[in-house]
């Protein structure tokens, strides 16, 4: 195990009971992952890439983890796979999505994870979120925090705070 780290994940849904699965999502990844120090309200938005799929309910999360990088892909692979989602094609509706945006410090590039997330500060169902919680946050490449690529993101998509539960 590594020492504690503070990582960024981002959660979304559009199929089923979209808040349950966001909920049983952060459940499970305390148990697996880590405790998480702060969540976003729910934000609802349209699919990004591809239109014609229910809106998504989406929710960022910090959390403090033990793990490596690669052992939480390893545990949202299987979670995501608990809750319900089967494969599907890229950018379709989904159960359950769960990506890791930023892994404290950490730059990695490999086949199947790039840490930060290389379209984090293009979509605005990400940073909204993450900006309720971590706006100060700077992005290790980019140097600008979560607020300032809000303020450049050209992502036309609205992103509607969710007033109840569903």
């Amino acid at each position: 195990m590594a020492e504690k780290q503070t990582i960024y994940l981002h959660t979304g849904s559009n199929l089923g009971d979209r808040t349950s699965h966001l909920t049983q999502a952060c459940e499970i990844l305390e148990k697996k992952v880590g405790g998480i120090s702060n969540k976003s309200r729910l934000y609802e938005t349209q699919a990004w890439g591809v239109n014609d799929q229910p809106n998504f309910i989406n929710q960022a999360l910090e959390i403090q983890t033990e793990l490596v990088a690669e052992e939480v892909l390893f545990h949202i692979k299987n979670i995501e796979k608990e809750i319900g989602r089967q494969e599907n094609k890229k950018w379709h509706e989904r159960i359950i999505d769960i990506d890791i945006l930023f892994f404290g410090k950490t730059l990695l590039s490999t086949d199947k994870l790039t840490i930060p997330h290389p379209h984090c500060h293009e979509r605005m169902f990400v940073l909204i979120p993450l900006m309720e919680i971590a706006g100060d946050l700077v992005h290790p490449t980019l140097n600008l925090t979560i607020e300032e690529l809000y303020m450049k993101c050209e992502d036309p998509l609205e992103v509607y705070l969710m007033e109840r539960e569903e």
